[in-house]
């Protein structure tokens, strides 16, 4: 059972990075004018999430919603607080500027996600729901806002009026 159970996380990380790499592909077809393609890596991309979302529930990992918040806040909070700032170190040494970007945005955002993440852990704890309202992200970096959106994203400066509303 070990073996498949390594074979099983593998599996997920893999699907998991496939789907993200062909919606980067469609947005790259979709900007050549090249549609049908881009339509075809977004079906793929799809694809791959239902793989990947049945090998996660073979492994047992997605519970209740209060168990897949703490998931969440524990994952997130390794990043912000160990992965990340390791990665930025080594960005940091080797000198890649790009690298060391990408890694510092994410890195706050991460503790940006394990804050909203507790947030909806303290409302479902006591049966309620997240108050109803919108949820945006910035693009660049993927910032995270409840209502509050400020007329810039705090963390990378982008203008509001590019965020995307999640629905």
């Amino acid at each position: 059972m070990a073996k498949t159970e390594e074979n099983l996380k593998a599996a997920f990380a893999g699907e998991s990075q496939a789907n993200r790499t062909y919606l980067a592909f469609a947005k790259i077809a979709d900007k050549e004018g090249f549609p049908q393609i881009a339509k075809l890596f977004r079906a793929a991309a799809e694809a791959e999430t239902v793989h990947a979302l049945n090998h996660l529930n073979v492994l047992g990992k997605v519970k209740a919603t209060t168990d897949n918040l703490n998931a969440a806040i524990t994952g997130e909070t390794y990043e912000f607080t160990t992965m990340y700032p390791q990665f930025i170190t080594d960005a940091k040494e080797e000198g890649n500027k790009d690298a060391l970007q990408s890694f510092e945005s994410a890195n706050k955002v991460e503790k940006v996600h394990a804050g909203l993440y507790q947030k909806a852990l303290a409302a479902a704890k006591t049966q309620n729901d997240l108050p109803q309202g919108n949820i945006y992200i910035c693009p660049v970096c993927g910032n995270t806002f409840d209502d509050k959106v400020p007329d810039n994203c705090l963390i990378c400066g982008t203008n509001k009026s590019k965020f995307k509303q999640i629905i």
